[in-house]
């Protein structure tokens, strides 16, 4: 439909509107004014006032006015514009680039036809219409200008980020040589701690070198004191034989000898005066003081009192273990024979002897039958005659060599050996002794070295290292009891992070979390006793675990009291640290790492609920997921994740994505956990 059909509403001084359209949608300025609109007087105006005032008082004094239902209805002509906007705007492509212009330039056309209509407000019409357009046109011209400072804020921001990663390379690599730096001080402080003892030995040789000495002096100068004191007496002796047997000595001479005999006398008192303090003074400082010699002797007799004591004390306790054991055995396994054994029960007291018999400990038997579910396998329901022939089997049975699996590449580095190796049968408490000094040297390792070897390659220069010639048996040996105590935690772990099951990261994961709990119940102990109350130790492991629901904290709790066989008013901490024979820790440390694996666990679900739908995933996308998931997550944990998932360092993801159940998979044999409140 074109804009000639338009079919304009009677008004008052209008003229009919002639309009051509183009292409682009704008109006000419052509206006037809062939046609004039008839009045309701019958009478034609072939002209238009330029006044408005006219035409006011023409509506007033003959109003068009049409009741519908009690409303005024809409002019024909607004009726038309409006419809004609509607149809126009139904016609644009609403997905199209550049809908708003197209839409404006609509409006454009109808706001010029509503110009072209009313004459009289043309040019307050128009002028308006020229300033939006100047105003649109100027807005433009400055969006034009704007676009290029939006590409250089995107190159400045990447330039920022760039500063920003290697700043913090950089300030990795100061802490690494500040890490370096702290460990050779600590180094110097310890040698200077080792020659500051070795000075105060020195300084301890001299004080008594030189308390002896000073006695030297101090007996010199009473012997010289006593020397002069003899001469002047027998000075003076021999000048009074002298006076009686020489009478004729004259009288100047006589009356001197008085003088001298006085000065000698006044000499001795004050010597004796002297000796008589010193000696006073000594036995009120050494009346109650033994003897060195006697001092000496009775250090020695105490100290191979106190060996023989603690001799005594470990053999007393040691046989007091095996007696409790005896004791438990015996108490376990009466039970059995009684109901096994009518017959003890017929006899009455005859066959006494038989019940309290002591049983062998067939536990024992478990690390040469492979393990202690196997060992109860073969031993459930027999005799002691019956499984000592099946020892003797087993024992019979097995081969004292190993057979070296080669040294091809699909064969473990610490397992490349050829030719028959011995078997070293060693026991669960060797095996975990081993395993203990692997981590222990493992650990020290990684301090100090930025690239952490596997533990293949660690375990086999560890075992070439301690062992040489002997390493391979060890490989073998050692294999072969990991295996057969695979219910133990620490072993189970060790094994398979060996094979590669899990993360390495778990192991340091439990050691940090058991030490942290240590050390927060240390600080929770002011008493510095060892032992916390019920309410001390539950704030303590609140405090460790701000995390864990209340549950969790009970159970810890209930776990803690039933081992210690705590009377509910203090529990020993220190003792839920202890460790048996074989290296197994409490039940007490074995719950909290359940709870932390089945926490780990728990956050690894809600990150794959967060991906779920997405086949791949890149770095950005697992980043935003980890901050929605754990907002308080830092920076550094957070690229730490990122590398674990992606197997490889920050500085190399380019766009690299990867499928999300293998990253979730890589994910939850790590040690990747919630991080806790700042």
């Amino acid at each position: 439909m074109s804009l000639k059909d338009l079919q304009l509403p009677p008004l008052l001084h209008s003229e009919s509107l002639s309009v051509s359209r183009g292409s682009q949608r704008h109006i000419t300025n052509g206006i037809s004014k062939s046609k004039f609109i008839k009045t309701n007087a019958g009478e034609t105006s072939g002209s238009l006032s330029s006044w408005p005032a006219e035409v006011t008082n023409q509506i007033v004094q003959k109003p068009r006015v049409i009741k519908h239902h009690g409303s005024l209805t809409k002019p024909r002509f607004l009726e038309q514009l409006e419809s004609h906007l509607k149809r126009e705007l139904e016609a644009l492509d609403t997905h199209g680039i550049k809908v708003q212009e197209l839409r404006l330039q609509v409006f454009q056309e109808v706001f010029g036809y509503l110009i072209e209509e009313f004459k009289t407000y043309k040019p307050i019409f128009s002028a308006i219409k020229n300033e939006y357009d100047i105003t649109l046109a100027h807005l433009r011209e400055q969006i034009r200008d704007l676009q290029p400072l939006r590409a250089k804020l995107v190159l400045v921001s990447e330039h920022c980020e760039k500063r920003i990663l290697e700043q913090r390379v950089q300030e990795r690599d100061e802490l690494r040589a500040l890490k370096k730096e702290c460990l050779r001080l600590q180094r110097v402080i310890e040698s200077m701690r080792g020659q500051q003892t070795a000075l105060q030995i020195q300084v301890d040789h001299l004080k008594e070198d030189l308390a002896t000495q000073y006695q030297l002096y101090r007996d010199e100068r009473d012997a010289r004191k006593l020397l002069i004191t003899r001469i002047s007496t027998m000075t003076s002796t021999q000048d009074t034989e002298h006076d009686d047997n020489n009478e004729g000595y004259n009288e100047e001479d006589e009356s001197e000898d008085p003088v001298v005999v006085k000065m000698a006398l006044q000499v001795c008192r004050e010597d004796l005066t002297k000796v008589q303090v010193e000696l006073n003074r000594l036995q009120a400082e050494y009346s109650d003081v033994v003897p060195r010699r006697d001092w000496d002797n009775l250090n020695h007799i105490h100290e191979e009192t106190l060996i023989k004591l603690e001799t005594l004390q470990t053999d007393f306790d040691q046989l007091k273990s095996e007696y409790d054991a005896l004791l438990e055995v015996h108490r376990q396994s009466a039970p059995a024979v009684l109901h096994s054994n009518p017959s003890v029960l017929q006899h009455g007291s005859d066959n006494k002897h038989i019940v309290t018999t002591p049983r062998p400990n067939w536990e024992q038997c478990s690390d040469i039958l492979g393990g202690s579910e196997r060992c109860k396998e073969l031993f459930e329901g027999q005799s002691s005659q019956k499984r000592m022939e099946i020892l003797l089997q087993q024992m019979n049975g097995q081969n004292e060599f190993f057979t070296g699996l080669g040294t091809s590449s699909d064969v473990p580095i610490y397992l490349q050996y050829d030719g028959k190796l011995k078997k070293l049968k060693l026991k669960k408490a060797d095996v975990v002794r081993v395993i203990k000094d692997i981590w222990r040297e493992k650990t020290s390792e990684n301090e100090k070295n930025d690239d952490v070897r596997d533990l293949q390659t660690f375990l086999h220069s560890y075992l070439v290292e301690h062992y040489k010639d002997k390493a391979g048996e060890w490989a073998y040996s050692l294999m072969e009891s990991i295996q057969n105590n695979l219910e133990d935690d620490l072993i189970c772990l060790f094994n398979d992070i060996l094979i590669g099951k899990v993360d390495e990261s778990i192991y340091h994961g439990q050691t940090q979390l058991l030490s942290h709990l240590l050390k927060v119940l240390i600080q929770s102990d002011t008493t510095q006793c060892g032992s916390l109350t019920v309410l001390e130790f539950s704030e303590a492991l609140r405090k460790a675990f701000p995390l864990k629901a209340d549950q969790d904290i009970e159970e810890l709790l209930a776990v803690a009291q039933t081992e210690l066989k705590s009377n509910g008013v203090r529990i020993a901490y220190q003792t839920l640290y202890t460790e048996d024979t074989d290296g197994r820790r409490k039940e007490f440390l074995s719950l909290v790492k359940k709870q932390a694996t089945a926490e780990r666990l728990q956050y690894i679900s809600e990150l794959r609920m967060q991906l779920e739908g997405k086949g791949e995933v890149d770095a950005e996308h697992l980043r935003t997921a980890f901050k929605i998931i754990d907002p308080s997550l830092d920076p550094e944990t957070l690229d730490w994740n990122i590398s674990v998932a992606f197997q490889t360092k920050e500085c190399e993801l380019q766009d690299q994505a990867l499928n999300t159940e293998v990253l979730l998979q890589r994910l939850s044999v790590a040690h990747v956990n919630r991080a806790g409140p700042k």
